[in-house]
């Protein structure tokens, strides 16, 4: 099944010069590269950063970008965020996870990320949020919940990778 099949699946659709690599310069203009994958009634990103700290960032710009089209907002504010995992495949989970909260529960959207301080187990953070406003943003597509299925997190040659699925 190729990529165009599986999000007519899915009911999305996309103009025939869609591209599963997609690139975006949004929270501090850093460039991003992941690739959307394949999975069984949900959806997977591959994402890569040069470093531990990059991936962490780019993983969340990646999420959101699946779930909203974002525009530049009056509304900013900031907030620090701490989380702790097991290792960095469960951090990854738990970090995504306060993300996603703060998108569905508190309805407000990730515009800039400075991390702190990184490790196995835990991640601080300062995070720039807008408020989500109907009128400047387009929902893209609900993500229930970021799981723990074939997480990985691993460094690469290149720097770091990171594969994680989404419950939509």
């Amino acid at each position: 099944m190729s990529y165009f099949d599986f999000f007519l699946l899915k009911g999305y659709i996309f103009s025939t010069d869609f591209n599963p690599f997609v690139d975006c310069k949004i929270m501090e203009s850093t460039p991003v590269t992941y690739r959307i994958i394949d999975h069984t009634a949900d959806l997977g990103i591959i994402v890569k950063g040069p470093d531990v700290e990059h991936l962490f960032v780019h993983a969340a710009q990646a999420m959101t970008d699946l779930m909203v089209r974002r525009h530049v907002s009056d509304n900013i504010l900031t907030r620090d965020v701490s989380v702790q995992g097991e290792d960095f495949p469960d951090l990854m989970v738990k970090w995504l996870g306060e993300i996603l909260y703060l998108f569905e529960g508190e309805g407000l959207i990730v515009n800039s990320i400075e991390i702190k301080s990184i490790g196995p187990i835990q991640l601080r953070a300062t995070l720039t949020l807008s408020s989500l406003e109907p009128e400047r943003h387009q929902i893209l597509r609900e993500i229930k919940a970021v799981t723990y299925h074939q997480i990985s997190v691993n460094k690469a040659n290149d720097g770091w990778e990171a594969r994680v699925i989404f419950d939509i």
